[in-house]
Order: C-alpha cells, then sequence, then structure tokens
C-alpha cells in the first residue's frame, strides 16, 4: 500500500472546500477528493489551532517520509484487524430475528472492549439510536412482562375454546374479564406465541333439490337479521363423516336474531324425518314457533310435503332462496361450516358415529351458552338473548 503526499497547498483547499459546504460532513467531503476522512480530520483540526494561537498550532512533522508512512500502515493493519474481531463476533448476533436489536445487544456486550463509538462506527449504527434503546430498556421490559402475562391469559383463552377463537374472540373474552387490550395487541401477541384461530374450510355441497316438490317464496331476500328471537330462522343439512367411509347427516334450526341453535337433528339418513325433527326439536326449545318463518334451500327435504305439514302445524311460515345459490342461505350454511371446522380442526372424519355424536352435542351446546358470536356483538346465543328479555323488562317497568 503506497501512501499518498499532499502538500501544504491541496490541505489547504480541502480545508476550504469543507468549510464553503455547511451541513456536508467530513467523510463525504474525503470522499469527493479520495483522502482518508480521518486524514481530512487532522486537517481541519490544525487549521483550526492555527488560527486560535493554540498550542497544537505548532508546525506539523513532516509527513510522506518512510517512518511516517510505516506507522501508517502499521495503524492501518491494527485498525482493519480489530475491525474483522469485531464482524465476526457481530455475526452470532445477527443469525435472526430483530437485526436492529441484535445490533443494539451486541454494542452493549462488547462495549466495554471496543468502546461505543469504535462499535457503531464498524456495523454501521447511529450511537444516539444505540443510547435511546439503552435508556428506554426498563420501559420495554415492563412491556415485555405485560406481554408476557397477556400471553398467559391467551392461551387459557384459547384452550378453553379448543383452539378454535381468534382474535376478536379473544379479546371480546378479554374485555370481558377487566383486560382492556387493543386488538392489534392480542393480534401481535397471538402471532409471537403460535396460536391462531380456526379458519373456514371448503364446504361440499349436500343439496340436491327436487324439480317436482313444491316451491316457497324468498320472504328474507338474503336479509338474515331479525330484531326479536323467535320470528325468523334458517336451517340446513349437512354431512358428518366417519372414519370408516360413512356418513352422518346433521339438520340444523338457528334464529337469526340470537343466532342461537334451537333445534337440531343427527341421522344416518338424509331423509324428510331428520328436518322434521330438527323443527320439533327447535319447538320444543321455544314452546310454540307460531307466526316464525323458517328459510331453507331447495333441498328435497324441505320441499317435501312431509315437512311443509310439519310447518303448518307449528304455524311455521316457509321461504326458500334460489336454486343453486349458496349465498341465499348463508347463515345457515355458516353455522354447519363453523361446527364442522371447530370440531373436526383440520382432521377428515371422525373415528366413529358416537365420536361424531357426542362432538355435535358439545360443541352445539358450548355455542349457545359460550362461544362468542361477532353478529351479536361478541356475546354467546343465549346471553344476547337474556339482555334483550332484561332490557324489556326494564322498559317494560319504567313504563
Amino acid at each position: 500500500m503506497v501512501m499518498k503526499h499532499y502538500p501544504p497547498e491541496f490541505r489547504a483547499e480541502a480545508v476550504a472546500l469543507y468549510r464553503s459546504r455547511p451541513g456536508v460532513t467530513i467523510k463525504s467531503v474525503a470522499q469527493d477528493l479520495g483522502v482518508n476522512h480521518e486524514t481530512l480530520r487532522n486537517w481541519i483540526r490544525l487549521d483550526v489551532a492555527q488560527r486560535t494561537g493554540s498550542p497544537a498550532a505548532a508546525p506539523a512533522p513532516p509527513s510522506g517520509s518512510p517512518e511516517d508512512e510505516n506507522a501508517a500502515l502499521r495503524r492501518r493493519i491494527r485498525e482493519l484487524e480489530e475491525e474483522r474481531d469485531i464482524l465476526r463476533k457481530a455475526a452470532r448476533y445477527f443469525a435472526g430475528g430483530d437485526a436492529l436489536v441484535n445490533r443494539f445487544g451486541f454494542v452493549s456486550d462488547h462495549q466495554r472492549q471496543y468502546g461505543v463509538k469504535r462499535l457503531c462506527q464498524v456495523i454501521g449504527l447511529a450511537r444516539s439510536s444505540y443510547h435511546h434503546w439503552k435508556a428506554t430498556a426498563p420501559d420495554r421490559a415492563a412491556r415485555a412482562a405485560d406481554d408476557a402475562r397477556l400471553a398467559a391469559r391467551i392461551r387459557v383463552i384459547h384452550r378453553e375454546s379448543a383452539g378454535t377463537y381468534g382474535v376478536p374472540r379473544i379479546t371480546a373474552e378479554l374485555h370481558d374479564t377487566g383486560h382492556q387490550v387493543n386488538h392489534k395487541r392480542v393480534a401481535r401477541v397471538m402471532r409471537g406465541i403460535g396460536l391462531e384461530g380456526l379458519r373456514l374450510r371448503r364446504r361440499h355441497r349436500t343439496t340436491l333439490a327436487d324439480p317436482a316438490a313444491a316451491k316457497a317464496p324468498d320472504l328474507l331476500g338474503r336479509d338474515f337479521t331479525a330484531d326479536t328471537p323467535n320470528t325468523r330462522y334458517v336451517g340446513d343439512i349437512t354431512y358428518l363423516p366417519i372414519a370408516d367411509g360413512t356418513f352422518l347427516y346433521l339438520a340444523t334450526v338457528m334464529d337469526l336474531c340470537s343466532r342461537r341453535l334451537v333445534g337440531w337433528a343427527v341421522a344416518g339418513h338424509m331423509r324428510v324425518d331428520l328436518v322434521v325433527d330438527a323443527l320439533h326439536a327447535a319447538e320444543r326449545t321455544r314452546g310454540s314457533l307460531a307466526g316464525a318463518i323458517f328459510h331453507s334451500d331447495h333441498g328435497a327435504q324441505y320441499g317435501a310435503r312431509a315437512f311443509a305439514d310439519a310447518c303448518h302445524a307449528a304455524g311455521v311460515t316457509r321461504s326458500m332462496g334460489a336454486v343453486g345459490s349458496s349465498a341465499d342461505n348463508a347463515a345457515a350454511e355458516s353455522l354447519n361450516a363453523s361446527l364442522k371446522r371447530e370440531t373436526l380442526q383440520g382432521t377428515r372424519s371422525w373415528g366413529s358415529e358416537r365420536e361424531a355424536r357426542l362432538a355435535v352435542f358439545g360443541w352445539a351446546h358450548r355455542y349457545n351458552t359460550r362461544r362468542r358470536h361477532p353478529h351479536v356483538g361478541q356475546e354467546s346465543p343465549i346471553d344476547y338473548e337474556n339482555s334483550l328479555t332484561s332490557t324489556s323488562a326494564t322498559l317494560t317497568h319504567a313504563a
């Protein structure tokens, strides 16, 4: 490596160039001139000393001699060796995670050996950023402890939901137990501990229309809402796969006001008895369905004469969506999809018919009493109905 000899005129021009550019860094000017930035810094210091008459303004020793060049080479070699050692040690810190935080940690662990300034210079880190990180360490530790406590509570809620709850329902559960936390923080903590709610699986079609069956008009028009319970219902049939290749079938009746599952029936067939049994179960739950609307798809079971007679006997008016349009019975299909998603949890089938029946029984009751539903403000269906009853009683008493 050959050291350059810079005449006094060049040094003076370099210093003058730096002074003529307010806001520019020594390093950038040095790069423009092709000199080492520490060399330029020394020239500027010498110029300041000469201007102020300080002792440092004494004539500089001659440069460019072989002794000076050798000393500079040795210093540079020591600097390069030190940089190599620093970068080798830093490599272990940069293997994964937050790269910036890892750099801060590396500087903190090695500052006594190399100094903060030198470490930040080698790994390309602003000293002010490191000092800010160091000063805010207690706050970060407190937040990390809070996150750990929140994570423990989230794990309990997630486990109690059989692994089905995602961010919205877990956030609502936390709010009800006195933990006022933002849903974004819940999402962040859940990502950090590897938890998530179950996602919707693709649904297989079970609706087989009977062209000869009597059709009912569409009284809902895709408006799956109701102001009061026991006025609008939807129903559907879904299959329950068993490990031996057979199927059970589930018929449901859901209240559109509270989203309560008021009736269901499970059988090894898809005859009309299945949907009639589900309707009778709903009638037993409510005591009476008189005046209510029951909406379904155009499946042969719902178009059968026996089901029409059962609805007439219960005082129920039938309603049907368009043929082949799943959107016209979306609320009922969503209920069945949630049941299978949250009970099967990614498996393809139940081990036996008894296992499938018990899964439906347990899920249906938990759905009504505990599972939070976004349609009713993240309350369970029965809690929501009770709140409506309480509000109605309060208003009646006030009147």
